[in-house]
């Protein structure tokens, strides 16, 4: 099997963000029934996090190089407590391809090979940005300017 390329090593890490913990290493450590639910969960969704409920770093190293080895799977990521495994599944079906997308018909090009710009000057521009009423709104007549009421003391 392939080592994975760092590419791809970062898809799966992108994907496997979203995901929670399937299998939880406890107390007794990485037994054999902890290592068949680990083959199954990658049976089942080739991608999967795997929490070790333990400080011990150097046990969850270990930890990490003995599943992919028993299991024949990659190693994707390890952060804290969190162990991510990859392990492709030959019987699950690839995904459908993606349909074409259909080529958009270009423009046919003028008698002289280019298209002919027009230039507008800033006022049409403007003109064309805000339409403006016909008939501009009369200015407010002027009045004295009003005073705060004065409050008593």
């Amino acid at each position: 099997m392939p080592a994975l390329t760092p590419a791809r090593r970062s898809q799966l890490r992108a994907k496997a963000h979203e995901l929670s913990p399937v299998v939880i290493i406890g107390d007794k450590g990485l037994s054999d029934t902890v290592v068949a639910e680990v083959d199954r969960a990658l049976r089942a969704h080739e991608l999967v996090k795997v929490k070790a409920a333990t400080d011990d770093r150097q046990a969850r190293v270990s930890w990490m190089a003995l599943l992919c080895e028993r299991l024949g799977a990659d190693p994707v990521q390890s952060i804290g407590k969190m162990l991510v495994l990859w392990r492709e599944n030959p019987d699950k079906p690839a995904p459908a391809p993606r349909p074409a997308k259909k080529a958009v018909p270009k423009k046919k090009p003028s008698a002289s090979g280019r298209q002919k710009k027009k230039h507008r000057t800033v006022e049409e521009l403007i003109r064309i940005a805000r339409p403006r009423s016909p008939a501009p709104s009369p200015r407010p007549a002027s009045e004295p300017r009003r005073r705060r009421p004065r409050t008593s003391r």
